[in-house]
């Protein structure tokens, strides 16, 4: 069994510890039109380098999961290049954003077979002239439910992974709708433990959590450190009592973290966001660093009482047996 990365196949061992949830590089449909953005690519290279060796020396991490839809910015030349610079396994993925924030228009008009034919011809062909193949699919869903058009998307998806056999990875808005997903995915013929249901953290609530494992698939929290979505002890509190329920082999953790992002952001920031931003990016801390997982998170949850062993087999054993599609471990 293997795992397609940017860079070209690996074998399931070499994937070693895995972020399922990064990215290196977002760019929203239209920041192209503004004067005042601009992209240093040479420099955001160095960068995204650093931080990734950074990743690898101090914390041994082995592949960054960087699950870019299609419509935001995606630059499959570019994580190639970044991936041979820092030797850090990056797999990218196909599919598009959710309704609200994504989809573009030519795609919205086109048939669920036009999608999935898109889909999987970058899983086996490559992404345009790139040569860069994806290694998942992208699946995003708005909140507070799955509307229309996005299930179009999904059904797509869904081709696409029993045409190819690669996983699902997904998006949930603000922790919504993960289990309606899953109830699409298994109407569509997809065995639910090669999904990842994503920003399932982004809700509070256990019983939502509850609901998600029950189903069968893995489970994302991996939107550590987004504080404006949730406290991290929120998110400590949620994962470590999945832990002590026996869920320990359907946890992802990571972080949604960018590295570099073209022009403003897609919402309008507050001035006190804003001075938070340019005091953490005078001191080189902006975007925040892909490391805190590991300096800020990792000691939370020893402080709840789970061993190294507990947290490391949620960052080294789950991603593998994801990507292999192995089944899950029993509770």
């Amino acid at each position: 069994m293997q795992v397609q990365t940017v860079t070209g196949p690996i074998g399931l061992h070499q994937l070693g510890r895995t972020l399922m949830h990064e990215h290196l590089f977002i760019a929203f449909s239209g920041a192209e039109f503004d004067p005042t953005a601009t992209f240093d690519r040479p420099g955001f290279v160095a960068e995204a380098v650093r931080r990734l060796k950074q990743l690898r020396t101090d914390h041994g991490v082995r592949s960054f999961v960087d699950p870019c839809p299609i419509e935001l910015g995606r630059d499959a030349a570019l994580m190639k290049e970044i991936a041979e610079k820092s030797e850090m396994n990056v797999v990218c993925t196909t599919g598009f954003y959710f309704e609200e924030m994504g989809l573009p228009i030519y795609w919205r008009a086109r048939t669920v077979e036009e999608i999935a034919e898109l889909y999987i011809r970058e899983i086996t062909h490559g992404i345009g002239d790139t040569g860069v193949r994806a290694g998942a699919i992208k699946v995003a869903t708005g909140a507070p439910a799955i509307t229309a058009l996005e299930q179009k998307f999904l059904d797509a998806a869904c081709v696409a992974q029993k045409a190819t056999g690669v996983p699902i990875i997904t998006h949930t808005q603000d922790g919504h709708a993960g289990p309606e997903q899953q109830a699409a995915f298994a109407k569509g013929g997809v065995p639910a433990h090669r999904c990842l249901i994503g920003h399932c953290c982004g809700n509070a609530d256990p019983a939502y959590h509850q609901r998600v494992v029950d189903g069968g698939s893995y489970i994302g929290f991996d939107r550590i450190g987004l504080l404006r979505f949730q406290p991290d002890e929120v998110r400590a509190d949620n994962l470590v009592r999945l832990v002590r329920n026996g869920y320990r082999g359907q946890i992802m953790m990571s972080q949604d973290r960018h590295c570099g992002w073209f022009g403003k952001y897609a919402r309008q920031v507050s001035a006190e966001e804003q001075a938070r931003m340019d005091a953490l990016r005078a001191v080189g801390q902006w975007p925040p660093p892909y490391t805190y997982l590991f300096t800020d998170f990792v000691p939370m949850l020893k402080e709840r009482g789970l061993s190294d062993a507990e947290i490391f087999s949620m960052l080294d054993d789950n991603p593998r047996r994801f990507f292999g599609g192995e089944t899950l471990p029993r509770a």
